[in-house]
């Protein structure tokens, strides 16, 4: 049976802006759902570079994206919100006292308002061409915690920076990481590139994905070259494609929003042309935006504050001091 919740603040994104939008609904008394379409949280930090070091947080000199997402995962759970990832939010239906959301898996959520944090849209990976079948089984997209492939013989599959860093992050974890991808030319930083060459990672190029064996779990990787004869079965109990991900807006286009480019147009409460909908951080644009993280936290507290009077007449937009609720 398809799944039904009710709460006062549906979010839209489980990147940082909506993770930290989820605490501070929290934080004024409001029950929250949070839908993505990863099935992790964290969004493009956790999903592309969760071990790269961001600078731009404040009373963060520097910080790992993993660990970052993970502290706002531990800030967000105070507000004991309803998780709903590995769903894209498909449909979504204004009424007077409140707005209706319906995922492709057919869960439907009702909510006096909605804030969108979906960064650059449905975040959805390239899937490797053969081998679906495993995924879940030793296949995956992205790995938010390298400890979980330890002693494991990885094989990493992609030419782009997500590629290369997975690579490179894995090596002192796995008992050992094939980087393969089907050019000699890698999209990737070039000192990055640089370390790759230098480290233990075995590279081959140009080579391809050709099949994946193992019943229950991934056992053995099939390769060949590509516009060539050679072939080879590397062992392996784990397969990261990073093949890139795909962004797509359509759903929100077809829900009314009023776009700038490929962005959410806002006012300066957050409020979008649709009724109790409101957006934060990457997905938005107005005059004078930044896309920051840092600015996306602004954001999302902004939305919250002013959207709080939809969720219940008596909480006002001013919100008093977090060390005032000890």
């Amino acid at each position: 049976m398809a799944e039904r919740h009710e709460v006062d603040l549906a979010i839209i994104g489980a990147g940082p802006a909506g993770l930290y939008a989820t605490y501070y609904a929290g934080f004024r008394g409001m029950s929250v759902a949070v839908i993505d379409s990863l099935p992790e949280a964290g969004g493009q930090i956790a999903a592309l570079y969760p071990e790269k070091a961001i600078y731009d947080i404040a009373g963060l000199p520097a910080v790992r994206g993993q660990e970052l997402v993970d502290a706002l995962l531990t800030q967000a759970a105070t507000a004991k919100p309803t998780f709903l990832l590995g769903q894209s939010a498909t449909e979504l239906t204004c009424a007077e006292d409140h707005v209706l959301i319906g995922t492709d898996t057919g869960t439907q959520v009702r909510a006096a308002a909605v804030l969108l944090t979906a960064g650059i849209g449905t975040f959805t990976p390239r899937e490797l061409p053969v081998g679906s079948g495993h995924l879940g089984r030793g296949l995956r997209y992205f790995v938010p915690r390298l400890e979980e492939l330890a002693g494991q013989e990885v094989v990493v599959v992609g030419g782009g920076d997500s590629a290369v860093d997975w690579a490179l992050a894995l090596e002192p974890y796995a008992s050992s990481v094939t980087l393969v991808h089907r050019r000699p030319q890698f999209r990737a930083h070039e000192r990055s590139v640089t370390q790759l060459h230098e480290s233990t990672v075995r590279v081959l190029t140009p080579y391809e994905v050709s099949g994946i064996d193992g019943e229950q779990h991934v056992e053995a990787v099939h390769l060949a070259e590509v516009r060539g004869e050679g072939r080879e079965t590397l062992p392996a109990q784990a397969v990261v494609a990073a093949l890139g991900f795909i962004a797509d807006l359509s759903a929100m286009e077809r829900w009314g929003l009023e776009m700038r480019r490929r962005y959410v147009a806002v006012d300066r409460s957050m409020r979008t042309n649709l009724p109790r909908v409101f957006a934060a951080g990457d997905i938005t644009d107005y005059d004078g935006k930044v896309r920051l993280i840092s600015v996306g936290f602004g954001e999302a507290a902004a939305a919250v504050n002013n959207l709080a009077p939809l969720v219940n007449p008596a909480l006002g937009t001013v919100p008093g001091h977090s060390s005032d609720a000890a």
